[in-house]
């Protein structure tokens, strides 16, 4: 690029020594956050036509999961001799936002799309939400290395990235926007990306269904009477969702931990995780584990019984996949125990079970990623908005009562988020005291 043309460039997106008008940052925010939400559509297209094809595959190939070990071995062996710092994850992308180092390996995005992939067609139990944010990231620093970019202005359009990725991966961009920002650290929010952000998610999700390529349906709510009497049960059950959440974080630490103490080698991780899952599947006779399990989510979303096994296998089946370092996500998988978890739940509170699955399928990722407004607004874009006040009152409870460990180990502790124990008499008294924060779990 001639000198001339670097110095333009550097002009419209406000490098070094380029102070611009409000209109004008306004505007490159608003294009390179196109740019973002571009690359994050695309890829996460791919991804799903991918995923789609891979459970497919392996629902119509039933003997293609026994071989979930050596896939496991495959890609424990891929990330370990090539991986380097890739293998961090989307922890790694929150350390780059935090404080900006190496930037995040180009290596990336085709390690976790094939490692992903690899998962699903042989039955791992894992998501896919780290693979969309992952991808975004990944594709859009690598592009953002070419344009003359401050640093802090790279820091912005990876969370614009996360936003897009995670926006366009689940369709629901508004949701995506404010989860890209709110993520990063736990109870503070930072605003500076929120152009970009929105721009990001929003362009992200026309791409995706632009190429025609769809999500898991769901329904719509209806009219919900909000008496004293739902509002404490919803909040109730809040609670109940805030601690499996808790149960769900702490136990895939506690996995890990293991099979570090158990194979020290880590590509053998997998390869054991990959023989537990089999075992399970046919210790319990049912392949429902297996995967997504998306049609699980969409059986209690729909308002059918559902028993509380249901929500406690696809736990255990997930912390076994991802604790024994198989690749993927946590989200899809929370967003399933939430709602077979809720679904079981409302009997007991008298409650409509497609209300209380829907809140569920919000909360219990709510408390597990320290996201509540962003699940809140995620149940808005999914289910209407006659969900706004329930999943708000639930995911707050999920929130608070989740303890401060998240899923995303190094998301900044930026505020007094109650740990269930510490929040307890707070809440009897009527007031949530502010409290010094703990130090972040790293």
């Amino acid at each position: 690029m001639s000198t001339a043309r670097r110095r333009s460039v550097s002009r419209l997106v406000g490098g070094e020594g380029h102070r611009s008008p409000l209109l004008i940052r306004v505007l490159r925010w608003i294009i390179l956050g196109s740019g973002v939400g571009v690359i994050a559509g695309l890829s996460s297209a791919a991804l799903l036509v991918a995923l789609e094809w891979a459970t497919e595959t392996r629902v119509d190939n039933g003997w293609i999961v026994w071989f979930l070990p050596v896939a496991g071995l495959t890609m424990g062996c891929m990330y370990h001799y090539t991986g380097g710092r890739s293998a961090e994850g989307n922890n790694l992308i929150i350390d780059e936002i935090h404080e900006p180092d190496a930037g995040v390996p180009r290596r990336m995005a085709p390690l976790i799309f094939v490692s992903t992939f690899v998962t699903q067609l042989f039955g791992g139990s894992a998501g896919r939400e780290g693979t969309g944010i992952q991808l975004s990231v990944s594709l859009g620093d690598a592009v953002a290395r070419l344009l003359p970019l401050t640093r802090d202005q790279r820091r912005i359009l990876m969370i614009a990235g996360v936003s897009a990725g995670f926006g366009a991966l689940f369709g629901v961009p508004l949701a995506g926007a404010v989860f890209g920002i709110e993520v990063q650290s736990v109870g503070r929010i930072k605003y500076d990306a929120v152009v970009p952000s929105l721009t990001g998610a929003l362009v992200g999700d026309l791409v995706v269904r632009g190429l025609g390529v769809t999500h898991m349906p769901t329904p719509e709510l209806g009219a919900i009477d909000l008496s004293v009497g739902v509002i404490l049960k919803l909040a109730v059950a809040g609670i109940v969702f805030g601690l499996v959440s808790a149960i769900f974080v702490s136990s895939t630490r506690l996995v890990k931990a293991f099979g570090a103490r158990v194979a020290t080698w880590p590509p053998a991780r997998p390869l054991i995780g990959g023989a537990l899952v089999l075992a399970m599947m046919v210790a319990f006779g049912t392949r429902e584990y297996l995967g997504l399990s998306l049609p699980l989510a969409e059986s209690a979303l729909g308002g059918n019984d559902t028993s509380a096994s249901v929500f406690a296998l696809k736990l255990l089946f997930t912390v076994i996949t991802l604790g024994f370092g198989f690749y993927g996500g946590e989200v899809t998988p929370l967003l399933v125990i939430g709602a077979t978890l809720g679904a079981a739940l409302a009997p007991l509170f008298g409650l409509p079970i497609a209300l209380v699955a829907a809140v569920g399928y919000v909360a219990v990722f709510a408390g597990a990623a320290s996201v509540p407004l962003a699940c809140t607004i995620m149940a808005v874009e999914l289910f209407g908005l006659d969900a706004l006040v329930p999943a708000a009152i639930a995911c707050a409870a999920a929130y608070i009562f989740s303890s401060h460990r998240s899923i995303y180990t190094s998301a900044r502790t930026g505020g007094a988020k109650q740990s269930w124990k510490a929040g307890l008499p707070d809440l009897l008294r009527g007031s949530l005291r502010r409290r010094p924060a703990p130090t972040p779990d790293l």
